[in-house]
């Protein structure tokens, strides 16, 4: 399953009811595909083995565990070296508030998502990242409210 064109409608409702709710039991996704449990195990588990499924996870509502403070920043790099690209990899990855990053094209060469508590933890955060590493230029913008979160459209 090295491709999105070796995946079938059953492979792609699979994915649907799992992306919805990955607490759905093995007869459930089963029943609702068309499927006895054996085949559809067998599903999911190439899926899972071909890395389309990389795990099954809850969905916490943010403000509902303390951190509330949603924040987009924008990082320009201050070097592109080798050395540079994997310290700042290894920042990331140490920064819990960090929960997604990408790198990007175009004017920015990094965008992270940050959630906090409050703009005292922001503030801190900020603080540790300007020192692990050099940077050119940090922007944060700071979410005001989240208008959809969804599943891939599969």
């Amino acid at each position: 399953m090295a491709a999105d064109k070796d995946m079938d409608r059953v492979d792609r409702e699979i994915l649907r009811l799992l992306a919805a709710d990955a607490s759905l039991s093995l007869a459930d996704i089963a029943d609702r595909v068309g499927l006895t449990s054996t085949p559809c195990w067998k599903r999911i588990r190439r899926m899972e083995q071909a890395g389309v499924i990389r795990g099954r996870i809850a969905t916490i509502d943010p403000a509902k565990v303390g951190l509330p403070v949603a924040v987009f920043v924008e990082v320009e790099a201050a070097d592109h070296s080798g050395d540079w690209l994997k310290r700042f990899a290894e920042v990331v990855q140490s920064m819990p508030e960090i929960v997604d990053a990408w790198r990007m094209s175009g004017d920015v060469d990094y965008l992270m998502h940050v959630v906090v508590p409050d703009i005292a933890a922001y503030d801190d955060f900020y603080r540790r990242l300007i020192a692990a590493v050099p940077l050119r230029n940090v922007t944060s913008r700071f979410s005001m409210e989240r208008l959809k979160a969804a599943p891939l459209p599969i």
